[in-house]
């Protein structure tokens, strides 16, 4: 009766959930890689800004939990990429409060630019829905919400502290509160719009688990690594668990910048990190 139970289990894992506890803890065992800084040079950036102020990194950035060489990351910024300021306007010894793709911390101004104060009116821009820009779209809109195991589902306005949810423990025996969230399997069906009618990211939807991405299937197929390009995934499964993220950019074989749902303790992240040989990458078809 054990031996049948824990057969039940071992397929139940392998079939709903993003990995296995084994491989959830693989997943979150890769620290993030944090960029190389400085502390010493003087700001580009130094005085106070309204709420709201559009900045752009001019170097890869650490976002840190506070206002500290010493605090954790939490994930790395691109160089390039814009921020926006939160809750303080002026700096805190040098570290700016801002918000990048659903994330809250502290970005040292050396880093920082001023691109614009809040605007009063104009036009937006919608960027394309399509394709391998829609999907990276669709991943950003993900970013900062909680892990959830055997689920799929977010809000395009970002996450807050009330909807982005919560995950405790070691999943696949962890526990979620909260309606928001997905796991790295439920997170990358949703980006890349697997199966058809996974269209709306507002729906909860688990339709494939690394046990199947691993494998042969229409909507997707497998290309040589020194060939990813943006929108790909990176994926395995070893004896049911496994792990997959989307591929933004970066070397393939060292350090890459990915989108992904990373783990109970983490939820749904943009980060800079290493991917071992382990993986294979998968493309969408008509990608």
């Amino acid at each position: 009766m054990n031996t049948l139970r824990l057969t039940v289990l071992s397929v139940t894992v392998a079939l709903m959930g993003c990995a296995g506890t084994a491989g959830e803890t693989a997943a979150e065992g890769d620290l993030l890689t944090g960029a190389e800084e400085f502390g010493t040079l003087s700001s580009e950036l130094s005085t106070g800004v309204a709420l709201g102020s559009t900045l752009r990194t001019s170097a890869n950035l650490n976002l840190r939990t506070s206002a500290s060489m010493n605090a954790q990351v939490r994930l790395v910024i691109p160089s390039g990429a814009t921020v926006t300021t939160v809750n303080v306007t002026q700096p805190s010894g040098g570290w700016y409060n801002i918000k990048y793709n659903g994330v809250t911390g502290w970005g040292y101004g050396t880093y920082l630019t001023l691109v614009s104060q809040p605007s009063t009116g104009g036009g937006t821009t919608t960027p394309s829905t399509t394709g391998r820009d829609g999907a990276i779209l669709r991943a950003k809109g993900g970013v900062g919400f909680s892990y959830w195991w055997g689920h799929g589902r977010w809000i395009n306005g970002g996450a807050t502290s009330s909807n982005k949810g919560a995950c405790t423990g070691s999943c696949p025996s962890c526990s979620h509160s909260g309606s928001y969230g997905a796991d790295c399997s439920g997170y990358v069906a949703k980006a890349w719009q697997i199966p058809s009618t996974n269209t709306d990211v507002s729906v909860d939807s688990h339709p494939y688990g690394t046990i199947h991405f691993i494998g042969s299937n229409s909507q997707w197929s497998t290309v040589s690594r020194a060939n990813a390009a943006k929108g790909d995934a990176f994926v395995y499964n070893t004896n049911g668990a496994g792990h997959i993220l989307l591929y933004e950019s970066g070397d393939a074989w060292g350090s890459l910048w990915a989108y992904e749902a990373r783990g109970c303790s983490y939820g749904i992240v943009h980060n800079l990190r290493s991917v071992t040989s382990a993986f294979k990458v998968i493309r969408r078809t008509g990608y």
